[in-house]
């Protein structure tokens, strides 16, 4: 008899399970979508019925594929987007759709909240800021300030985690990796928020949350009879706790140990390292301790637009060119793009300067120049920004292995260019779905199967390949940082 174990990943466009054996290799997946509603400017719903409904397609087809007895799944794990907010009566149905995580209506409550000054915002830059309107506080306190009847109806507040979690085994219980987080629950710093919730007009919220709540990677229980039938798995499989997709998502990329960070690309870039020891510092979320290993701190940080910057220059300016050809051409420039530089803050800048009011900008154009050396500046702009952000970590955090997952590992000189700026290597796993593995890594740690997280990592993750830096591309690289650096403060100096 063959061990297999399943990690779903619940996206904000779908949700997809994949079954993996103990080795970490992938036999087969599902990917189911849903909809998302935009009912108004900066507001993004969806109904929770829906993951249900499309977890169970999912997860039959994902066995299916796999030509699998499911009675050789042990167990499950599932990784959810964070601060996707729901709302649920004493039922557990929901009572309105969600606040998707992308859902940034509350931003006066965000600002409000942060306006309390208490000790729990550490994690928000050192108590300095900000706190997004897309976390569990402001949402919960939007909901309670603008819909007062669907808030005394809810009687339990929390996350597409735990709305996946309840309807697959009755526990309501929170991931103490979102708890840790996004809802300011600090393990070394006196835990629940209380002092904050009261400060923000929030005390109510602390019934409405679970009572409990269970680290990553420590089982939940079996599934229910009802949810085993749904998902076409037996009412044996046991269920175990997960948590934010990203951060499950570092247990995939096997970024375990302390100088380790995950990059993590797409449209934006997530930096999420394993930080030496504790720190709260402006312009830096975190550090999180205990998020998603047990006695280690978590740093965060972000890119707002990244493939989204490349994404635009392309629509407007190079429709009728393919990557390919974008790519080649900019290939045969040198570092600094001869003289052009771009700033990558299209649509603010979340770390290290929190400003949401940043721009963009080219700069250093002249007649000579063409479109490849505008769109290498544009990436030059990316990893740049990556760099200042693992700068901004500081001495609680030292880059020593960097591990890539996301669209970038598919660009060969977004890579490179990554490495060369950084000056350090770069890592590629064998498996592109690293949330999906991370769910499946922790699914066999509750089963027992191996004796913990690093344990499991080192056997079902496996590095693909590694992009090497060129050292003297990175050392032209250090007065095009400098410039970086000081375009921030010179666009602001000029802005509207």
């Amino acid at each position: 008899m063959t061990t297999y174990v399943l990690g779903i990943d619940g996206g904000t466009e779908s949700i997809r399970a994949r079954v993996f054996g103990l080795d970490g290799r992938s036999v087969g997946d599902k990917a189911v979508s849903y909809a998302t509603a935009f009912p108004a400017p900066s507001h993004a719903e969806q109904n929770p019925e829906d993951w249900w409904t499309a977890a169970g397609t999912a997860t039959k087809g994902a066995i299916a594929a796999a030509g699998v007895d499911p009675a050789d799944i042990k167990a499950l794990a599932c990784d959810t987007t964070s601060c996707t907010v729901v709302a649920l009566d004493a039922t557990g149905a929901p009572v309105r759709p969600c606040l998707l995580w992308m859902d940034v209506r509350a931003h006066a409550e965000a600002a409000d909240i942060l306006a309390t000054g208490d000790p729990a915002l550490r994690i928000n830059g050192g108590g300095a800021g900000p706190v997004s309107p897309e976390w569990m506080l402001p949402k919960a306190l939007w909901i309670k300030r603008n819909q007062p009847e669907i808030w005394a109806r809810a009687k339990m507040v929390g996350e597409y985690q735990d709305f996946m979690t309840l309807r697959m085994t009755g526990r309501w219980t929170a991931s103490l990796n979102n708890m840790t987080m996004r809802w300011h629950y600090q393990t070394q710093h006196g835990g629940w928020p209380d002092t904050l919730l009261a400060r923000a007009d929030l005390s109510d919220l602390r019934d409405k949350w679970p009572a409990d709540f269970v680290a990553p990677g420590e089982a939940i229980g079996p599934l229910t009879a009802s949810a085993a039938a749904h998902l076409g798995l037996p009412a044996s499989c046991l269920v175990v706790q997960g948590g934010a997709d990203a951060f499950i998502g570092m247990i995939g990329l096997g970024v375990t140990q302390p100088g380790d960070l995950a990059l993590i690309t797409g449209s934006s870039h997530l930096q999420l390292g394993v930080a030496m020891r504790e720190t709260h510092v402006g312009g830096v979320w975190g550090t999180y301790a205990d998020c998603v290993y047990p006695g280690r701190d978590i740093i965060e940080g972000g890119q707002t637009s990244t493939g989204s910057v490349i994404s635009w220059f392309k629509r407007n300016f190079a429709p009728e060119a393919t990557f390919d050809d974008l790519n080649a051409a900019a290939a045969t420039l040198p570092p600094g793009a001869e003289g052009v530089l771009a700033v990558d803050h299209f649509q603010g800048n979340r770390t290290p300067h929190t400003d949401a009011l940043a721009r963009g900008a080219v700069t250093g154009l002249t007649l000579k120049h063409t479109s490849a050396h505008v769109y290498r500046a544009l990436i030059e702009s990316i990893c740049l920004g990556t760099r200042a952000i693992v700068e901004a970590f500081g001495t609680a955090f030292e880059a020593r292995r960097i591990v890539v997952a996301g669209g970038a590992v598919n660009a060969p000189l977004w890579l490179q260019i990554h490495a060369d700026t950084l000056g350090l290597p770069l890592e590629l796993t064998e498996q592109p779905e690293a949330p999906c593995l991370g769910s499946a890594i922790l699914a066999a740690v509750g089963a027992g199967a191996f004796a913990d997280i690093d344990a499991a990592c080192a056997a079902m993750v496996r590095t693909a390949r590694v992009i090497q830096p060129d050292m003297q591309a990175h050392a032209a690289y250090a007065p095009v940082f400098d410039r970086y650096q000081a375009a921030f403060g010179a666009l602001k100096q000029i802005r509207t």
